[in-house]
């Protein structure tokens, strides 16, 4: 029998620990030495398991241990980010990972369970390191290995995740932590979990999303070409420019669009032309004649090429043989019928010339009632613009322009667009000076009069220009009349003679007016009674001075009168 303590070194392999020998020598020392040998190394063998399951983390007992790698034999070493860097102790020589389940060999070398076993089954029963021979049977787990590479810190893979933890933690990490990537289970591209919800619903190209026309759930990645294809979508006509929607513009192109190019209805009978279907009427209606020779020949044609005369039929067979007497009664036929034809074509073409001249006449009416409108329109012109004379020469120097929709002006100077309104012309008597006014809302921008009412007086050509001294001399009064209170503001200027503004017009109306660039601020409008149901009140009194010599001619003047 071998010693007890050499037993039990060939029991445990190398390196057993001082703590199994003292467990197992107190056994030893417990036994009576009457026992038998096979019960002492019962005793011993029990003292060396619950010895090595002291080493181990209640999460590390080989039962757990062993969990992963009997679901994954094959699985290599651990392949994560040691930090530091993995020592070659707890490198294993064949796949340079991480030992996973380490085992150890006879001649004391550590591998990866199934590295170790996939290289013996590969390449014979012989140690990779020292080609030392080496069984399955022969590997025993190094847990202790099992446990230090356990415990070592390892940072997550996931690209902005900055945790660190100890190996046995990664696996319980990595599904949980907010950087790991999973599959869109819709575009299957690789996606951060934190960020899957966001790509479905936004920037996943296989996401379905719903086409505003015809309400139908399409692929986004599909939408463009869905888009050319839908027939709800929105289309315009190519020829028209119409807008409408695509089911329709087969249609519209084949029976409503005015401009799509169409054949002439008589292209059967021959007519060649092709024009727009907006001039489709007006070719009928020049051709109609031409067309009517069209149908006549087509038809003349077509009985000629449709009779079968007797002669060009043979009696080769007994069964033309048999038909010989009916030919006769179907020559007749024919002939009558081809006859009837005849007199049809001499009918229409000679309501053609009878249309053809009626058309003419008319033709020649429309051109004479065209002319005496345009002589007509002239004439009401004439007469609108001698009314509207006859109306300025009523005002005697006194003018009140009444401008409706003012809020309208309002709101286009607001938005920066320049407002600039001229009144009707009016006199300053009968005879007298024809003038105008002008009216500019100056815009928030501009430079030096921003927000402010511009008014300015035109001299215009007029009636008795030629009566009247030249330049205008007198005095003007301009005012906005407030519709509440009566309190007007007014502004009184005297006219200046060297000014171009007050010289003989040359045009309709003189481009150079006076006036003031500052006459008003908009402000004062709102504070005031100025404006009254959205209608502003500008009035202007001009009170010329004439010439001695203008009353030598026997011309009086208009007498002063009463001031705002």
């Amino acid at each position: 029998m071998k010693p007890w303590n050499s037993f039990i070194f060939s029991r445990v392999g190398p390196a057993p620990g001082l703590s199994f020998y003292m467990a197992c020598s107190d056994t030893k020392s417990s036994l009576d030495d009457s026992c038998n040998e096979y019960m002492w190394q019962s005793s011993c063998a029990a003292a060396m398991e619950k010895e090595r399951e002291s080493y181990l983390s209640p999460t590390e007992n080989p039962s757990t241990l062993s969990v992963s790698a009997s679901l994954q034999p094959d699985q290599q070493g651990y392949d994560v980010d040691f930090d530091p860097p993995l020592e070659s102790k707890y490198e294993c020589p064949i796949c340079l990972m991480g030992l996973r389940s380490a085992v150890q060999t006879p001649c004391g070398h550590r591998f990866c369970n199934s590295c170790i076993k996939k290289s013996i089954r590969d390449t014979g029963q012989k140690c990779p390191v020292d080609n030392e021979v080496l069984t399955e049977d022969q590997l025993f787990p190094d847990n202790f290995a099992k446990r230090e590479i356990l415990s070592l810190t390892v940072r997550c893979r996931n690209v902005g995740c900055n945790e660190k933890m100890e190996l046995r933690n990664l696996e319980n990490h990595v599904p949980h932590c907010k950087f790991a990537t999973v599959p869109c289970h819709q575009c299957k591209e690789s996606v951060c979990k934190s960020e899957l919800e966001e790509h479905i619903n936004h920037e996943c190209l296989r996401r379905l999303v719903t086409c505003p026309d015809c309400a139908a759930n399409i692929i986004i990645a599909d939408k463009q070409f869905h888009e050319q294809m839908c027939p709800f979508a929105n289309t315009v006509c190519e020829y028209c420019n119409m807008e409408l929607i695509r089911d329709q513009l087969a249609s519209h192109c084949d029976t409503d669009c005015p401009k799509a190019p169409v054949a002439c209805t008589f292209s059967m009978f021959g007519c060649r032309e092709k024009m727009l279907r907006n001039d489709l009427a007006l070719h009928m209606q020049e051709f109609t004649q031409m067309h009517m020779r069209y149908m006549a020949e087509f038809l003349r044609n077509q009985t000629i090429n449709g009779f079968i005369p007797v002669s060009s039929a043979s009696a080769s067979s007994p069964a033309d043989e048999h038909s010989a007497s009916a030919r006769p009664a179907e020559q007749c036929q024919c002939s009558q019928e081809l006859l009837q034809l005849r007199e049809t074509v001499l009918q229409l073409e000679s309501r053609l010339v009878i249309q053809d001249q009626k058309l003419r006449e008319l033709s020649i009416r429309y051109e004479t009632q065209s002319t005496q409108m345009t002589e007509l329109r002239k004439k009401l012109a004439s007469l609108e613009e001698s009314t509207r004379e006859l109306e300025a020469q009523q005002y005697q120097g006194v003018y009140v322009w009444r401008l409706e929709g003012f809020s309208g002006h309002l709101r286009n100077q607001e938005a920066g667009h320049p407002v600039v309104l001229h009144s009707p012309p009016f006199y300053t008597g009968r005879p007298g000076y024809k003038l105008c006014l002008r009216l500019h809302l100056q815009t928030p921008s501009a430079p030096r009069c921003s927000n402010y009412i511009s008014l300015f007086v035109h001299t215009m050509q007029g009636e008795f220009d030629s009566q009247l001294s030249w330049p205008l001399q007198g005095t003007i009064r301009l005012a906005v009349l407030d519709q509440t209170e009566g309190q007007h503001h007014v502004e009184v200027m005297e006219t200046k003679p060297d000014l171009q503004a007050f010289q003989r017009p040359t045009v309709q109306r003189n481009p150079k007016g006076f006036g003031y660039v500052t006459f008003m601020q908009l402000q004062a409008l709102r504070q005031r009674g100025f404006l009254r149901d959205d209608v502003l009140l500008v009035r202007c009194e001009v009170t010329p001075r004439f010439d001695v010599s203008l009353r030598r001619e026997g011309v009086q003047p208009r007498g002063p009168e009463a001031s705002l």
